[in-house]
């Protein structure tokens, strides 16, 4: 916690700095949709999925489904994932979001962030005894943590209500603190008229894109965001930093990082849009 770390510092014979200057606003890319947000010094774990390379079966009923999951491994140990990490979001329980490695490895007294009731009450029963429903606006350590709510596939996709069940519900975040770069997670979704209202009242600073354009079976539109997605956001916050993650890991995605950097390229983004690769940390300039 925030004034564990202050005792540690002074202890250590380090200046802290007080007033409005603040900690540097840092995502270190971990793999997949996992990544440590550093946020107004306070390091949230987004979606941990911490198995070993190829531990499950590819997802039925979706693009490639022959493969095995997560197609890589985690570029450190699972330790390391964890180190100085105050928190963790947890988007939505799909296995590539939230799996069982992690659920037995992470300490159960740390405070989870969910979307609602149905996953809260899941990982209660999973051992965890700090998990927070995330009901609009919260703030944890100084920092304002507000939900959005995702759509994890088009319209055609939920009008079934077997697919709607599959997909089920996911969110985003956005963080905000005075004096602090405001960060939009925007988690697993498709753009929607909600994204649309959150980049206009937000006005974030930085985005957290899940791009990778995962796909099942049977429609043509992706049930996450992908290269097309980076271009309008680019365009639409022209004075904003974009993170394109969801990448490479997981059977279904259909766009790598190196189709997202080769189109970044083509639409000469790459002053904008930063593909980091598993285990690099992207650091923002305040």
């Amino acid at each position: 916690m925030k004034w564990m770390k202050t005792l540690v510092a002074a202890f250590l014979g380090v200046t802290i700095m007080s007033g409005t200057a603040l900690a540097q606003v840092s995502y270190q890319h971990v793999r997949n949709a996992t990544g440590k947000l550093s946020y107004n010094e306070t390091t949230f774990l987004i979606d941990p999925m911490l198995a070993e390379k190829g531990r499950y079966e590819g997802f039925a009923g979706t693009f490639n489904s022959e493969e095995r999951n997560p197609k890589m491994d985690l570029p450190e140990s699972k330790e390391d994932v964890l180190k100085g990490v105050d928190a963790l979001i947890v988007t939505h329980t799909h296995l590539d979001h939230w799996d069982e490695v992690a659920q037995q490895f992470i300490n159960k007294d740390i405070p989870v962030f969910v979307q609602d009731e149905k996953d809260a009450a899941a990982i209660h029963k999973e051992g965890f005894r700090n998990v927070r429903v995330l009901d609009h606006e919260m703030e944890f350590e100084g920092v304002t943590l507000k939900r959005v709510e995702g759509t994890h596939g088009t319209e055609e996709m939920y009008e079934n209500p077997e697919n709607a069940a599959v997909l089920g519900e996911s969110m985003g975040v956005v963080f905000s603190a005075a004096g602090e770069k405001t960060t939009y997670l925007m988690g697993d979704t498709v753009w929607t008229a909600r994204v649309t209202k959150t980049l206009h009242n937000e006005k974030p600073d930085i985005l957290i894109m899940n791009t990778g354009y995962a796909k099942v079976l049977g429609f043509n539109e992706g049930i996450i965001m992908g290269t097309a997605d980076v271009a309008k956001a680019a365009e639409f916050m022209p004075n904003s930093k974009l993170v394109a993650v969801h990448m490479d890991a997981i059977n279904h995605c259909t766009v790598s990082r190196k189709n997202m950097r080769d189109f970044i390229h083509m639409m000469n983004l790459e002053k904008q849009v930063y593909v980091p690769n598993d285990g690099e940390t992207v650091n923002f300039d305040k």
